[in-house]
């Protein structure tokens, strides 16, 4: 067969089984463009329905390659990608589901046998100094390719030679369409006709109709969270913004949120569609739209568009579909913690909301891709549906289940879960889809609960696992890559090329043999992913200290750039940069073993172990439980996770040690000041977690007035608000460098020390977060906070002056 004939047929049997088909077209980038035109122009594709990711001419629509995700939520018939000059794994991710049913993939290659040794812009960013791009590696596209050989489906082409070495057919049997093929309308349904009609699928018409339990009105309403999850190209975006439209046009204030606004777009484009379909009068705000507004006056009790009565049809103004970052959607619903003022959890992460503007309905999309701790959040919105895709290259529906379905349970909402099975632009087991799944590990999984269950901190193995250890054993890498994605809210193909190929990176494991299996397999129960930093050249130190950018390196990188220590490069350590177990048996001290582990191999080589991460009180827990000391809190949020970031080191060397201390005191010093300003917001419970992890002196330079004043308000008739700066010393010290045991003041006492002392927000506030009855109570209670504090650390002006109100 020749070239044409391969694109011909590919095209015809993709198109007579609404599949698609992948073509590879492997050889020098000139040779690989004019292959692509002649292979266009064979299967009779139009220019018009075809894009090309990559810099190249095709006459085509073109798209750069960081640029891919503008093809997300679009169809093409072609998509042409070219892997010569930037090959990133996570374009791949994003394109792939672009291509239409009987659609073809065209890939455009190194010759497949060079690939390996080949170096792209991707492979540059994977060089973290000091090392450089010849120390980084071809795994992972050794690993591609050998996909590319085995899977159905994907023809192969020599560009160079013209030789035809796969053709690529499946020659699959005809598929025969019967009555069910037509999506069937519900019976019981409330949402408008033209709504199910917008639906492809049977499956899409079920997920609508559960959606509808979004609906609900009223303060006696029941509160409801709808889980959606579904494969990429299932279709849960377009049933999403299908709902979103029905309640706008019942006249309800929907927000859709995401990680990122394109994620969301075909919310809104379907939302839209419908209320056109609908015949609202509709205004739009920004382009693409990130707001919808129907501008039609609601219906009078009971009449709807299609002329069925209805539930909702309150008076007023029309409803409409907006977009928030997930970030400002949880802090327009507030925290649901905060609804139990008396709760242990009860600190004030937020501030108050504007009710008024607060949704009657949320969608939070790709919600996988969202921390726990912003889901968590979310659930403050009454009615909330979270859509997320079970394997796609933004986040892991499994990881979703697993972290945050018990958060869910724990919730008063009535929760109803549902899913897509079935695809929409292209048929069940369409052949591309399988090979995107295995060649990028979207459907990377942990080891079966059953052959884990059993596993604990002693019956378990230390292991180091190389690249080519991972390389070798397909079902060791996903395994641990598959741990790695519940690790994280957001593991991307991007990672997985890294943990083949960057140089810096390190795997660590736990595992237990399978005393079951013949074979005695190791399975994956804890994992650890490290990065080696630090150990710079002096130039690269003075470039970062400057200002400059250095590819990973973190946290040499903030204590230098933000802390202004032009000697933190100097030391070498590793970053802890994910650690995961196995979710049947957390809780049973793994993840301490393998840290430990870590801290035992390293601690002859390296200066110190350090970590970064989204704070929260469970987190800063477990690491200063494990030695890692805290030396600072970003001063802003992660917009994707909503969490201030803390940076933690525990030293292995007396260099490490040096490092550690003088940022714990340089911590130390400038925290209380941190906390009245920029981290004014900090959850109560993080900061009371983040203080007791600061191994630094605190000293407490008050003259004997401050004192007096101290005791007065403790003991006598004093005021906190006469001379807050001893108050906060006082409070740092019990924090930091306590004298005795820390549980001389109860939860509730240290998160009053934390919102009044340490943040300075108002009484009132303080006393509705705390669930005080009155600011007056408030008050009574922070005197109260001070006397044990006063008796530990007060002088003996403190002393004379405690003496006057109780002798």
């Amino acid at each position: 067969m020749t070239l044409a004939e391969v694109a011909a047929a590919l095209r015809e049997e993709a198109r007579a089984v609404g599949e698609r088909r992948l073509l590879v077209l492997a050889g020098e980038r000139e040779a690989c463009y004019d292959a692509a035109d002649r292979a266009l122009d064979a299967a009779e594709i139009d220019r018009d329905a075809t894009a090309l990711v990559g810099t190249g001419k095709l006459g085509c629509e073109r798209v750069g390659p960081k640029r891919a995700d503008r093809l997300l939520g679009t169809t093409r018939d072609c998509v042409v990608f070219d892997a010569h000059a930037d090959f990133r794994p996570n374009a791949v991710g994003r394109v792939v589901g672009a291509v239409d049913g009987g659609g073809l993939f065209v890939l455009l290659t190194p010759p497949l046998d060079e690939w390996a040794d080949r170096r792209t812009d991707f492979d540059r960013a994977l060089a973290v100094p000091p090392a450089d791009v010849d120390d980084v590696t071809g795994r992972f596209r050794r690993r591609f390719v050998r996909t590319l050989r085995s899977h159905p489906g994907v023809a192969i082409v020599d560009a160079d030679s013209g030789r035809v070495e796969r053709d690529g057919l499946t020659r699959p049997a005809p598929r025969l369409s019967t009555a069910t093929d037509v999506p069937q309308l519900p019976e019981n349904r409330a949402f408008p006709d033209a709504a199910y009609d917008a639906c492809l699928t049977q499956d899409q018409m079920a997920v609508v109709g559960e959606l509808e339990a979004l609906r609900g009105s009223g303060p006696s309403a029941s509160p409801a969270a709808v889980v959606v999850e579904a494969d990429r190209g299932r279709g849960k975006s377009s049933a999403a913004g299908i709902a979103a439209g029905s309640l706008a046009a019942e006249g309800a204030d929907v927000l859709v949120t995401a990680p990122e606004y394109r994620s969301s777009r075909e919310v809104f484009v379907r939302a839209e569609a419908l209320l056109e379909t609908l015949g609202e009068e509709i205004e739009t705000v920004g382009d693409p739209p990130r707001e919808i507004r129907v501008v039609s006056e609601r219906r009078g009790e009971g009449e709807r568009r299609d002329g069925r009565a209805g539930e909702r049809g309150d008076e007023g103004g029309g409803g409409r579909v907006r977009f928030a970052e997930p970030t400002e959607t949880a802090d327009l619903l507030g925290d649901p913690r905060d609804q139990a003022a008396d709760s242990p959890h009860a600190s004030g992460g937020s501030e108050a909301c504007d009710q008024s503007s607060a949704p009657d309905a949320v969608f939070v999309d790709e919600a996988a891709a969202l921390s726990v701790r912003l889901l968590e959040r979310l659930l403050a919105a009454p009615r909330v549906a979270f859509t997320t895709t079970i394997h796609g290259y933004e986040g892991a529906g499994r990881g979703f289940s697993v972290r945050f379905r018990d958060r869910l349970a724990e919730s008063d909402h009535e929760v109803v879960e549902t899913r897509l099975d079935e695809p929409i632009r292209y048929a069940a087991g369409d052949p591309v889809e399988v090979w995107a799944f295995d060649a990028l590990l979207l459907d990377a999984r942990p080891p079966v609960e059953e052959v884990v269950r059993d596993a604990g901190a002693e019956s378990v193995e230390y292991r180091a696992l190389s690249p080519d250890d991972l390389l070798g054993d397909e079902t060791l890498l996903r395994e641990v890559f598959g741990l790695l994605v519940l690790a994280h809210y957001r593991t991307e193909p991007d990672d997985l090329a890294r943990l083949l190929d960057a140089p810096n990176l390190a795997v660590r494991a736990l595992v237990r043999p399978d005393s079951a299996s013949a074979s005695a397999r190791n399975h994956v129960v804890g994992v650890a992913l490290l990065a080696r930093e630090g150990d710079l050249p002096a130039d690269v130190r003075e470039h970062m200290y400057e200002g400059g950018r250095v590819r990973g390196n973190m946290l040499p990188d903030v204590l230098t750039s933000q802390l202004r220590d032009e000697r933190a490069g100097v030391t070498a350590g590793m970053r802890v940069m994910r650690i995961a177990t196995h979710h049947a048996v957390r809780s049973r001290g793994l993840g301490s073993r393998l840290l430990a582990e870590i801290r035992r191999e390293f601690a002859d080589d390296l200066d110190w172990l350090g970590v970064g991460y989204g704070a929260t009180p469970e987190l800063l827990r477990f690491w200063r439980e494990n030695g890692y000391r805290a030396v600072q809190l970003s001063t802003t949020r992660n917009d994707t996770s909503g969490e201030y970031s803390a940076l933690m080191l525990d030293p292995l060397s007396e260099a490490g040690a040096a490092l550690r201390d003088r940022h714990a005191r340089w911590f130390a010093s400038r925290v209380a000041s941190m906390l009245a300003d920029p981290l004014r917001d900090a959850d109560a419970d993080v900061v009371r977690e983040l203080l007791r992890s600061v191994d630094a002196p605190v000293e407490l330079d008050l003259s004997d007035w401050d004192w007096r004043t101290v005791a007065s308000s403790a003991y006598g008739p004093g005021l906190y608000d006469a001379a807050p700066r001893p108050f906060r010393r006082v409070a740092l010290k019990h924090f930091v460098d306590p004298q005795g045991s820390s549980d001389a003041l109860s939860p509730l006492e240290e998160r009053l020390l934390v919102r009044k002392v340490l943040q300075g927000h108002p009484w009132p506030q303080v006393a509705d977060e705390l669930g005080f009855h009155s600011a007056g109570q408030c008050m009574r209670a922070l005197g109260d906070a001070y006397e044990p504090l006063v008796d530990r650390y007060g002088t003996e002006a403190a002393t004379a002056e405690k003496r006057r109100y109780i002798d």
